[in-house]
């Protein structure tokens, strides 16, 4: 991640204690006697190889780490100081474009440093993460509450060089003064003092929920005997086993990771062991021991509220989403509320199908959460004749990375060639590295990075991140972007399966990559984006997973070789719709609770009463839960980058709905080449140099509406 990326995201997420820059002597002296005892860090050095240079995976040392961030922070600081004192008049280039420019080894280290914290993380990083916290925190701060910076942003931001910018530039300065603004540029000196302190505590506690979750994924682990495999297709007994031997057991393990959860429960006959399974994932959390979160979130929550008070803002959600395509909690909460209903009444209709099949096989028992996704399957068979497990013998991790290229060079001219094995240094011997050039012209454009699969200290989920990110202001920079999954792997000598979920999971985080890889922004921080846009990207990526092109080429049965069945590919169409009542509810309950928590004064808040009351005023339906339970909801209290914002998936899908019937309008349908352009000019290259909304405009002559939502998810149209 480039720096000025992490910095503006860190101005709202971290502070410290010291209101201004120190001295220039006294920063650069301080930098002279760190960099005595850094002679050798591997992890501060900067990259050199191929490719413009790449991480140094193979040689960092986590006891490195600390100490790089110590010097890179310094030097950033002198940075700092010799834009403060310039003695020229404020302007574009000596303050804004210099601001730019700073920091390039603090962005060299966070890629280390997310690594070491989301792949390979142990009990020493967490001890040094718990360290960093403060240490990181009081550093932003030092840049965010000078005062002399933000007068230098202001001046450029109120003078009549602005009116002679290019509007790229003109949203990159108006971006770093509100920036500046929003996170108490304005405050007076005591009331920063305290603004401060609340960051460099919410630094402290989210660092300690992730690692509290972490920790419930690694303590639970559910071994099972061959007599407990009942119902289970050999390829999730295989990923079983596989699992078991990763940590060092014999027999089959399920793992407290949604890709190992969600294949058990779909097709365990254990009823017992489905409970516990999903008992364990739930409840991550939420244990009441030493790893559980409910008075930290009590703690995140009250210190979040009142730093929002200071700036003047009713609530925290009303301060997080005025730069957003949604601008304000009502119109969050007016797009979930139209959904809501078609939603919940979706899922009455899908647990009476259920109920139906239980009753009729004699199973004497009532739909429970853990029974949702077994007999969700078996309606699906029922219905649609529609097997999950003889769909997941068609999809190969191999393969639909080959498909994934494949879309990537028909709308982006781009190309993937793996990298000589050695040449480029990872972090993992299960990471594999791809260059990208464009097709045309054979130019390149970067590298391509994947971390496929499951293992003991790698968070659950699946990520996309870039350790370089594409500018053009200090001559052409490569990207270095990168995928991480968790797919449980395939036995030895045997491919990796996963489900059609997963699948389109993979294609999402690759539209991530790919709107990394495309970006064609000047400057650093306009690849960052809008919380409720820069899912949009991904979400319309998956589309292509259905296309003529990828199953007919890339869906081949693991063992015959042989394309899947166009009856089968027939039922899976037919079926696109089916379990939505689950899949929108469970997601809806966590952004509504999301929402919710942050649009409420959280004065004493039970935590645990609040989500069970909230959800009983919603009518959730008891037979599932939130998708992210508030004790494990990482997206919002691991750090603040969706807390408030959870609910921009479902706006991006807004986006994603209305931009793939325009592709389904065009004449060459989703390979259309004039369309791939505009998707390419409009809704990647531009990043976020460009207004979202604006650039939506610009794709497709107008603003999206949610009714194209509704018709992908079968829903009614409501009425106006």
């Amino acid at each position: 991640m480039n720096l000025k990326i992490k910095l503006a995201v860190s101005l709202a997420l971290i502070g410290g204690l010291t209101a201004c820059g120190q001295a220039p002597d006294t920063n650069q002296n301080a930098t002279s006697a760190l960099e005595q005892k850094v002679e050798n860090n591997t992890v501060l050095a900067e990259w050199t190889g191929p490719y413009e240079g790449v991480p140094a995976f193979d040689t960092v040392k986590l006891s490195d780490l600390k100490p790089a961030f110590e010097v890179a922070m310094q030097r950033q600081l002198v940075e700092i100081d010799a834009i403060v004192n310039n003695p020229e008049m404020p302007n574009f280039d000596n303050t804004i474009v210099a601001l730019e420019a700073s920091g390039k080894d603090m962005s060299r280290i966070y890629a280390y440093y997310g690594i070491w914290r989301s792949n390979m993380s142990s009990p020493e990083v967490r001890d040094v993460s718990r360290d960093l916290a403060p240490m990181l925190s009081k550093h932003f701060s030092k840049i965010n509450q000078n005062e002399k910076l933000f007068n230098r942003i202001k001046a450029v931001y109120e003078s009549d060089e602005m009116k002679t910018l290019r509007k790229d530039q003109q949203r990159l300065v108006t971006n770093e003064y509100l920036g500046f603004v929003r996170n108490g540029a304005l405050l007076s000196a005591e009331d920063k003092k305290r603004y401060a302190e609340i960051n460099l505590k919410l630094s402290e506690l989210h660092t300690k929920f992730g690692n509290n979750v972490l920790a419930d994924e690694e303590n639970y682990v559910t071994y099972l005997t061959k007599e407990q495999l009942g119902g289970l297709p050999q390829s999730v007994i295989d990923a079983a086993a596989a699992a078991a031997k990763a940590l060092g057991k014999e027999g089959y393990a399920i793992t407290n990771t949604r890709s190992s959860m969600d294949p058990f429960l779909t097709y365990s006959t254990e009823r017992e062991l489905r409970k516990k399974v999903w008992n364990d994932y739930y409840s991550r959390g939420d244990n009441g021991d030493e790893f559980d979160n409910n008075d930290i979130i009590a703690e995140i929550l009250k210190l979040r509220h009142e730093r929002v008070q200071l700036l003047g803002y009713k609530n925290y959600a009303e301060w997080r989403l005025e730069d957003r395509m949604a601008k304000n909690p009502e119109n969050a909460f007016e797009l979930m509320n139209k959904v809501w209903p078609a939603a919940i009444a979706r899922v009455s209709e899908e647990v009476a199908d259920m109920q139906a099949v239980a009753d009729e096989e004699g199973a004497n028992i009532t739909i429970k959460p853990w029974d949702y996704r077994f007999y969700a399957e078996k309606v699906r068979k029922a219905k649609y004749d529609l097997d999950s497990d003889e769909v997941k013998q068609y999809l190969q991790t191999d393969k639909l990375v080959e498909a994934m290229f494949y879309v990537a060079g028909r709308l982006f001219d781009f190309e993937f060639t793996p990298v000589k094995e050695g040449s480029v240094p990872v972090f993992h011997t299960d990471v594999k590295v791809w260059e990208v050039t464009y097709k045309s012209s054979g130019e390149h454009v970067g590298l391509w990075y994947l971390d496929a699969y499951a293992r003991k200290g790698k968070r659950s989920g699946a990520w996309a991140t870039t350790y370089r990110s594409h500018t053009t202001f200090e001559g052409k920079t490569n990207v270095l972007s990168s995928n991480n999954s968790n797919f449980v792997q395939g036995a030895e000598g045997k491919p990796t399966l996963i489900s059609w979920s997963d699948a389109e999971t993979l294609f999402h985080e690759f539209g991530h990559a790919l709107h990394f890889l495309a970006s064609n922004v000047e400057y650093p921080s306009q690849n960052g984006g809008v919380r409720d846009y820069t899912e949009f990207q991904s979400q319309l990526l998956e589309r292509w997973l259905t296309t003529d092109e990828v199953i007919d080429n890339y869906l081949t049965h693991h063992e015959t070789g042989e394309p899947i069945p166009a009856e089968l590919v027939a039922k899976i169409k037919k079926a696109a719709t089916f379990n939505e009542g689950f899949k929108t509810t469970e997601y809806l309950a966590s952004a509504i609770i999301d929402l919710k928590l942050h649009t409420m004064d959280p004065t004493g808040i039970d935590v645990d009463k609040f989500e069970r009351e909230t959800l009983a005023e919603m009518n959730m339906p008891k037979e599932l839960v939130m998708r992210h339970r508030t004790p494990h909801f990482g997206h919002i209290f691991s750090g603040e980058g969706y807390s408030a914002g959870y609910y921009g998936y479902m706006w991006a899908e807004v986006l994603t709905s209305d931009a793939a019937e325009a592709f389904e309008e065009a004449p060459g349908g989703f390979y259309d080449k004039d369309m791939a352009k505009k998707l390419v000019d409009h809704l990647f290259a531009v990043r976020n140099a460009v207004d979202p909304a604006e650039a939506y405009r610009l794709f497709r002559g107008r603003d999206a509406n949610v009714e194209a939502l509704m018709r992908d998810r079968g829903f009614p149209i409501p009425k106006k």
